[in-house]
């Protein structure tokens, strides 16, 4: 039984070294920003910034751990598909999924669940999640399907 557990930890191992290997993940580019929105409000460039930049800018911080595989396939992913959906550093581009930002982040949907566990600057307490929606709406607008309470 020894023997096999320590030929399972052994290959266990041995695959985390080999998948090393494999470049996707870590290269990691941060384009040039190019343009931002005009932001309502400094408070809320800073709360987007912490809550959002990594994933939804060209100003991703890469910590150490994205370096290594398969973490650094997972957060090169959602970077990508985050820049994809919505870029803060390129509004001189269209930004289709813009007006529905304030709205992920009401629905806590944004920022996702298992990212800010290490990512303890994204964590917003109520108030901050409150002026972030508040700063959004008036930076970027409202999604058609939302109703205001106006």
């Amino acid at each position: 039984m020894r023997r096999t557990i320590l030929w399972v930890i052994v290959g266990i191992v041995g695959l985390l070294l080999v998948i090393q290997l494999v470049p996707y993940g870590r290269a990691h580019e941060n384009p040039p920003v190019t343009m931002e929105p005009a932001w309502d409000s400094p408070q809320t460039r800073e709360l987007a910034v912490r809550a959002c930049y990594d994933c939804h800018s060209n100003e991703t911080v890469w910590p150490w751990y994205t370096n290594v595989a398969p973490v650094s396939w997972l957060a090169q992913r959602d970077v990508n598909v985050g820049r994809d959906v919505l870029n803060f550093s390129e509004w001189d581009k269209p930004q289709q999924k813009a007006e529905d930002a304030a709205e992920a982040v009401r629905e806590g949907e944004m920022p996702p669940i298992y990212y800010t566990p290490l990512h303890s600057t994204a964590r917003l307490s109520d108030q901050e999640k409150q002026a972030l929606i508040a700063g959004l709406e008036a930076t970027i607008g409202v999604s058609q399907g939302t109703e205001s309470d106006d």
